[in-house]
C-alpha cells in the first residue's frame, strides 16, 4: 500500500479570496499543512495541486513539489484527480489547505484505518460538535454517522431538531482529511456532479448518491478551519490555548 498525500489549492475561494496563502506565524497557511503531513512516516509523498502561478512560486520556493492543473476545477476533489493520473500509488490523501491546525497524530490514525480495511472506497476523518450554534453553521459541514461508522449523509445546516446531546451520538463535523482508493478516485472523477452536492457545495455527496461507501474516522479534538476571514483569528486563539499546537509549531518553524 502507498499512500500519497495531495493538497489542492486555488486564490478564487469564495469566501476568503487568496485565504491558501494568508500568514500564520510567519507561514502560508499551506505550508503548515504541507510541513505537518511531512510529519506521517506513513505518507509516500506530499504534493500541492493548484492552477495558480502564485501558490505554485510559494511551494516552490519552501521545497515543495506541486503538480499544476486545469483551471476548470469546481472543487478540490476533482483537481486532486487530475493531479494524481499518473502518480504510483494505491491511495490517495486530500488534506485541505485552509486547516493549518491538523495533527500529525489525526493523520497516523487515519491511516491506521486505511491498512485495517485497504479495499474501502473512501474515509473521511470527522470530528465532535460541541455547541448546538454549529448545527445550523454554513461555513463547515456536518455527517450524520450510522452503522459500521458509515457516512448516510452530509449537510451544511442541520435537517435534525431533537436533543444535541442525543445529537452527538450520530452528528460529527466534518475535517479536512479525506481519502481514497486511488482507482476508486479516478472513477469518482468519471461521474457527473449529483444533484446534492451541487446544490450543497459538499464534494463527499457524490460518494454517497452514486451508492458508494465513505466511513467516517474520528478524531479529537475538532480543530478550527478557515473558511472565512475572521476564522483566522479563531485559529490564532486556538493556538494560544493548545500546548499540543504550540510543541508542534516549534518542531518546523
Amino acid at each position: 500500500m502507498k499512500i500519497v498525500a495531495v493538497i489542492p489549492a486555488h486564490m478564487a475561494s469564495v469566501r476568503f479570496p487568496g485565504k491558501i496563502l494568508f500568514p500564520f506565524y510567519g507561514l502560508p497557511m499551506i505550508e503548515h499543512v504541507r510541513r505537518r503531513a511531512l510529519m506521517s512516516n506513513a505518507i509516500a509523498d506530499v504534493i500541492v495541486a493548484t492552477c495558480d502561478e502564485e501558490i505554485a512560486k510559494t511551494m516552490r520556493g519552501f521545497g515543495g513539489k506541486v503538480i499544476m492543473t486545469s483551471k476548470n476545477h469546481k472543487n478540490g476533489t476533482t483537481r486532486v484527480a487530475e493531479a494524481v493520473t499518473n502518480i504510483d500509488c494505491s491511495h490517495v490523501m486530500l488534506l485541505q489547505g485552509d486547516e493549518p491546525l491538523i495533527l500529525p497524530r489525526h493523520l497516523e490514525a487515519f491511516i491506521k484505518e486505511i491498512k485495517l480495511d485497504p479495499k474501502n472506497t473512501a474515509w473521511n476523518a470527522t470530528g465532535p460538535i460541541e455547541f448546538y450554534d454549529e448545527l445550523d453553521r454554513n461555513s463547515f459541514v456536518k455527517c450524520a454517522i450510522g452503522k459500521d461508522n458509515r457516512i448516510l449523509f452530509c449537510f451544511r445546516r442541520s435537517p435534525f431538531y431533537s436533543d444535541i446531546h442525543i445529537q452527538k451520538n450520530f452528528l460529527r463535523k466534518i475535517l479536512g482529511i479525506i481519502a481514497y482508493r486511488k482507482d476508486f478516485l479516478l472513477e469518482l472523477n468519471e461521474l457527473p456532479p449529483s444533484s446534492i452536492e451541487q446544490c450543497e457545495f459538499i464534494e463527499q455527496m457524490r460518494i454517497i448518491e452514486y451508492g458508494h461507501i465513505i466511513k467516517s474516522i474520528s478524531v479529537e479534538p475538532s480543530l478550527p478551519s478557515v473558511n472565512e476571514p475572521h476564522e483566522a483569528q479563531l485559529v490564532k486563539s486556538y493556538v494560544e490555548s493548545s500546548i499540543e499546537q504550540q510543541n508542534l509549531l516549534k518542531k518546523y518553524l
